[in-house]
């Protein structure tokens, strides 16, 4: 099975994070966790970036606050999918920056964003993309909707008693 890595700028943003995580380790994906910062270590987000695919990654999530320069390095030198988290900082506009920092790349740099703090759901689309090419991944998967579905249906009964 491949693996997801999930790298983030800095540790401030491992409690986002880790909902992407908590996700891919409950569909039993083996996840790598790492602080990977575009502006202060810019030797290792090359190295990282430009090697995944050799390390076993199939898909990269990438979580950034601020300029959120992460995600589209990554996605810059590597040839695996990027799925972007705009992460809400200390130093932000409203989380603005971030989304708009991910989500506005150029042409021919594609990175995959989800909403603020959406850390959750760029696990859930990690798992979908593993899915298209692991059966068993993606039987977690159709079961993890169902239960979304089921939930739905509960709170709907749970309105007319």
């Amino acid at each position: 099975m491949s693996k997801v890595a999930v790298v983030m700028g800095s540790t401030s943003d491992l409690p986002v994070m880790q909902d992407a995580i908590d996700i891919l380790k409950g569909f039993d994906i083996e996840v790598d966790v790492d602080i990977v910062s575009a502006h202060r270590t810019p030797e290792k987000l090359f190295d990282f970036s430009k090697n995944a695919h050799k390390n076993g990654y199939a898909v990269i999530i990438a979580g950034a606050g601020g300029a959120a320069h992460l995600p589209g390095m990554v996605a810059s030198l590597s040839p695996l999918p990027v799925i972007g988290v705009p992460v809400k900082s200390s130093n932000s506009i409203d989380g603005w920056d971030s989304v708009l920092s991910i989500l506005q790349m150029p042409s021919g740099v594609p990175v995959a964003t989800v909403a603020l703090n959406g850390a959750k759901n760029a696990g859930i689309l990690a798992a979908q993309i593993l899915g298209a090419s692991d059966k068993c991944v993606l039987d977690k998967v159709v079961l993890y909707k169902e239960g979304l579905k089921q939930k739905v249906i509960d709170g709907a009964k749970s309105l007319n008693k």
